[in-house]
């Protein structure tokens, strides 16, 4: 399919009619939506700015009290995806009998080469993600938006996207019937839009980067041309975004329902680091894990890193920037949480620190040699503030780090075709074997 390449007008429109109220159960152990900033709470809907004050909106819950262990032991005998843990997020109870991707329940790669490699002797795990149906983490926080769309009533898929997240929206509608039309940078590498492409639906280039992308979706969700749309990442952001705390959730059940001494997460806009942080305080919560400190260090390209310009200068405030880096899902210049990841890496005794693209594919490589883990771009990116942090001394090589692969490398094989290949070419015969020093 053919990218539609279109470029973002400049005038928002009038207000989008909402879809009716729903009943409550629809959305399991979440009872409201709550502003982050201000903590007013306003009903469960399509909405994502406060009212009160424009601050973000995120999901409450009641969630269940009682016997950890019982919980425990419901969570285990649940499915093989991210509906074991139903009764945490805001979906129905029945949500596993839906048609769904059925993300979830991936790797947790136990990387002891990688460790030997970079010195940690605590302990060291890739939570690969790339093992997720469309092969990025973005199938998890779909999932959870396309049950809110569907209660919501709405019939169109949509989303603003790097590229990873074009992909696991045209699939997830696909497989739910839903209709999808997503928009992307007209310039993203070409396995993402092919991936993205290949499901049927509608996919369209902006002229622009991802913030321009982000911005004609927010007019187009006002517009009238926007009725029944079900933008993922906008007015179903709330929903969308606790897709992210499964992977809190599978880190620690997979280590034995303990937290990790640290994390190490990619940042784009910044929300599946804070709803990381959020998973992990809600299983301390529940008592399902032992309270304990935990660090969590945020991993950007030097060609995007607002958020670590910020931590590294100490300011609070995160100036946009312009992208220009080879890490394409992870390009976001004016990222929507960077100040709450701020906040959670220094709560938590973290940092946030930047690779350049060379650093990036030498990581890349690295995970490769030593894992068999074929990671993005994304991943070389935190695999690369890895090993940086542990040569600037800010991250514990003696304690325990789960590390995050966000996504599979042969979506950005641009970055490391340029130096990597054949070792040789010989004739079929032994001798030409041996004469390239491969006996």
């Amino acid at each position: 399919m053919a990218v539609t390449s279109v470029t973002a007008p400049s005038q928002a429109a009038s207000p989008q009619a909402a879809p009716p109220q729903v009943a409550a159960e629809s959305f399991g152990p979440a009872v409201a939506l709550s502003c982050r900033e201000c903590g007013a709470r306003t009903a469960l809907a399509p909405d994502f700015a406060c009212t009160e004050c424009f601050g973000p909106l995120e999901v409450a819950y009641e969630l269940p009290t009682g016997d950890p262990e019982a919980l425990r032991a419901r969570i285990e005998a649940g499915p093989n995806n991210i509906w074991r843990y139903a009764p945490l997020l805001p979906v129905s109870v029945d949500v596993a009998t839906k048609p769904n991707l059925n993300p979830g329940w991936t790797k947790l790669v136990k990387a002891d080469n990688l460790a030997r490699e970079l010195g940690v002797t605590g302990g060291l795990y890739v939570k690969d993600d790339s093992g997720n149906p469309t092969h990025s983490f973005k199938d998890r926080v779909v999932a959870i938006a396309v049950e809110a769309a569907r209660t919501f009533g709405f019939t169109t898929l949509s989303c603003s996207s790097t590229g990873n997240l074009a992909g696991a929206v045209g699939a997830a509608a696909a497989r739910t019937g839903l209709r999808s039309c997503v928009f992307i940078p007209h310039d993203l590498e070409a396995g993402k839009v092919v991936m993205a492409a290949v499901y049927g639906g509608e996919l369209v280039g902006i002229e622009g980067n991802y913030d321009d992308v982000n911005r004609f979706c927010s007019e187009l969700i006002g517009d009238p041309a926007g009725e029944g749309w079900g933008f993922v990442n906008v007015n179903l952001r709330p929903y969308y975004g606790e897709g992210s705390k499964t992977l809190a959730y599978e880190i620690c059940e997979q280590l034995g329902w303990r937290l990790p001494d640290q994390l190490v997460i990619p940042i784009a806009s910044g929300s599946q680091l804070t709803k990381i942080d959020k998973g992990l305080k809600e299983l301390i919560a529940l008592g399902l894990v032992e309270d304990k400190p935990y660090k969590i260090f945020g991993a950007q390209a030097e060609g995007c890193s607002p958020v670590s310009a910020a931590f590294k200068s100490g300011q609070d405030v995160i100036r946009p920037v312009k992208p220009n880096t080879i890490a394409k899902s992870l390009a976001i210049g004016n990222p929507a949480d960077g100040p709450y990841v701020l906040d959670i890496c220094r709560r938590t005794g973290g940092a946030v620190e930047d690779v350049n693209d060379e650093q990036v594919v030498d990581a890349i490589k690295l995970l490769a040699r030593t894992e068999g883990i074929f990671a993005e771009t994304a991943g070389g990116v935190t695999v690369g503030v890895l090993q940086k942090l542990i040569k600037n001394g800010l991250l514990d090589p003696a304690a325990e780090t789960v590390v995050l692969n966000t996504g599979d490398g042969l979506k950005t094989l641009d970055a490391v075709e340029p130096t990597t290949g054949l070792s040789a070419t010989i004739r079929p015969t032994l001798d030409s074997f041996r004469e390239a020093g491969l006996a």
